[in-house]
């Protein structure tokens, strides 16, 4: 069957598009690594002495990084962990929290390493604009040393043109990633070859003794050339973030069959030019190219570092919108780009945050060579704790033995360590801030999710049981009024505060009445079939189900179109009312979170956006009745 399909035209073609594609999205950040990789391990603060042992071993180090982290690890392994087709750290998160059986530890320390993930991500998000779009038009310098000065506002200048673009999407401008960054690998496997040809024994460097042989001889420093090396597996982790806009096949095909050879073979181009000139260490990517194609080459490495820093922007607010889903983030404005593409958002307040701190970044950097210092440490930490979840799932969703799952565990925790234990000397030459601001988008995280749980705690202590106040309307209720009254509520078994601030004022109930509950689910999508379910109730009240996925765009008026095909009469929207709850929190006297925390988690609840705007809610049909909680 499989060979049937292989053989199939149209299958091929639409592989082959989709490998192209993914290139433009899913290897951006790692295809553009050749640019200041090499660079640093012969010029950072842990410098390697320029010999041909050494250059062989650093050379075996990058290959064999690559090969074990990314194909194996990330390629082989981890993508084989979709969440319904969809990757990243939070599927992953939600993979391992199915686990059978674990106790209530365990599934904290899960919550929280997936958590802790995620916000180191946008350390990632931050750092990799930086370091690529600098690393890319430091290659003026090569041209004429006159350019040195004007190398920061060009930065900055690349940048904030790429984040006022992020409004208008990148629907218009995707159809060309991918075969702007197959030119890309393709112009770097040439250039590496053109200059292997004048030393082909640097290919020798594929075998893995180059690489123990330069940890015998060199011992600690070798270790901290670590932290250098991981330069080269920056945004592994980024195609099976990206995974669900592709798919594992093409991602793989692309990877194994020409993004991996294309990048590697520039590697070994960088290393026989240094073999041929030693003083080419000073910038050995754009020394490779020829000197009349240095300008052309210095556009083309800024186009492709400004898709490489796109897709990680794309991911930022990919990030935030499943984080707001699954209940971790305060809801804030998500703009859809296309009509088409439901993965194509924008976030207004976390695209301005970004510009804003990869700004003060490049201000307080000033070349890719000081941010190479901050740039590797919430990477490698992030694929530890990739590492970490999958091993989780392989032991309990995939029924691995211990045997089988240890061994996967050790290969990949180990690297994973040597590489962050390696990057750990970078912490106060900048590589704080990172790991400062992942922990600072964890503490806003956790403190929402964890502000929410004590929030719906206590609206249910204070809830009144459905069914008795159901029954209580057979001995004189409330007036019925015409027309359909939608109580939005969190608990389907009980009253919404909402309906019982309205009788306490207006004491009156609709008609028909419909208890509305919206149910994000941790996995993608959901179907359409699935979306709603309706159980009829005495006296004129429903009880509507909406599911949705943490990758779907809830919107109440269009799903309520759906309730005459559930048996229920359909929703007149000009006929009917929205009651919302608007809570006000206020300390209590005995808070069950720390005075930061609490203070932390009211301005978050102020400053959210509404219910309305949120589930796109008709404003003048919308009733809110406010309260106070003690929190």
């Amino acid at each position: 069957m499989v060979q049937s399909n292989n053989s199939n035209p149209a299958r091929k073609e639409s592989l082959t598009a989709l490998s192209i594609a993914a290139m433009g999205v899913v290897y951006g950040d790692i295809g553009t690594s050749p640019l200041y990789t090499m660079k640093e391990v012969f010029n950072g603060p842990h410098a390697v002495a320029v010999t041909p042992d050494n250059l062989l071993g650093i050379l075996s180090l990058i290959f064999w990084a690559l090969t074990i982290t990314v194909s194996l690890k990330y390629v082989l392994f981890i993508t084989r962990a979709d969440n319904r087709g969809e990757g990243g750290i939070m599927a992953l998160t939600s993979l391992a929290l199915r686990t059978r059986g674990a106790g209530p530890g365990l599934m904290w320390l899960m919550s929280i390493l997936g958590i802790f993930g995620a916000g180191l991500f946008y350390g990632d998000a931050v750092i990799t604009p930086a370091m690529s779009v600098l690393s890319a038009v430091e290659g003026l310098e090569i041209a004429t040393p006159m350019f040195k000065p004007y190398v920061v506002p060009i930065t900055i200048g690349v940048l904030c043109a790429l984040f006022l673009l992020q409004p208008r999407g990148t629907a218009s401008v995707g159809a060309l990633f991918g075969p702007v960054m197959m030119f890309w690998f393709g112009t770097l496997g040439v250039l590496g070859i053109y200059n292997i040809l004048r030393h082909p024994d640097v290919m020798a460097a594929i075998n893995p003794w180059y690489a123990v042989h330069f940890f015998l001889e060199n011992r600690g420093h070798a270790y901290l050339a670590l932290g250098a090396v991981v330069l080269a597996i920056t945004g592994g982790e980024a195609l099976y973030a990206d995974m669900g806009h592709f798919g594992r096949r093409p991602i793989k095909w692309a990877w194994l069959v020409y993004v991996f050879p294309c990048l590697y073979l520039n590697y070994l181009g960088q290393g026989a030019l240094i073999l041929d000139n030693p003083a080419a260490v000073k910038n050995p990517f754009f020394l490779l190219v020829p000197e009349i194609l240095l300008y052309p080459m210095v556009a083309l490495a800024t186009a492709a570092t400004v898709i490489a820093s796109q897709a990680v922007i794309s991911g930022a607010f990919s990030l935030t919108s499943q984080a707001m889903q699954l209940g971790y983030c305060p809801r804030i404005q998500v703009k859809f780009t296309s009509e088409r593409e439901k993965g194509q958002i924008y976030i207004p307040n976390v695209n301005w945050l970004l510009l804003l701190a990869v700004i003060i970044l490049v201000l307080g950097f000033k070349s890719s060579s000081n941010l190479a210092s901050a740039y590797g440490i919430a990477v490698t930490l992030t694929m530890m704790i990739d590492t970490l979840l999958a091993f989780v799932v392989v032991r309990a969703l995939w029924n691995w033995s211990w045997l089988q799952a240890g061994i996967f565990l050790t290969l990949f925790f180990v690297v994973d360590f040597a590489f962050f234990s390696a990057n750990l000397v970078k912490i106060l030459d900048g590589g704080w801030f990172p790991l400062a601001l992942g922990l600072a988008v964890f503490t806003l995280l956790a403190t929402w999710k964890r502000g929410r749980s004590l929030l719906y705690e206590k609206l249910q202590q204070d809830s009144m049981p459905l069914d008795a106040f159901i029954s209580s309307l057979n001995y004189g209720g409330p007036h019925r009024v015409p027309g359909t009254g939608i109580f939005m509520t969190t608990r389907p078994d009980g009253v919404p505060r909402a309906m019982l601030h309205n009788l306490l004022h207006n004491k009156v109930l609709h008609e028909r009445v419909i208890l509305l509950n919206v149910n994000i689910q941790d996995i993608p999508h959901v179907a359409e079939t699935e979306r709603m379910q309706v159980e009829p109730l005495p006296d004129g009240f429903y009880r509507v189900m909406l599911n949705y996925g943490f990758k779907d765009d809830p919107n109440i008026p269009v799903a309520l179109e759906m309730c005459g095909y559930k048996g229920m009469a359909p929703v007149e929207m000009m006929e009917t009312s929205f009651f919302l709850g608007r809570e006000t929190i206020v300390p209590n006297r005995v808070p069950a979170m720390t005075l930061w925390r609490q203070v932390l988690f009211m301005w978050m609840f102020r400053n959210a956006d509404t219910a309305t705007d949120y589930f796109k809610l008709p404003t003048n049909r919308v009733v809110e009745l406010g309260t106070q909680v003690e929190l």
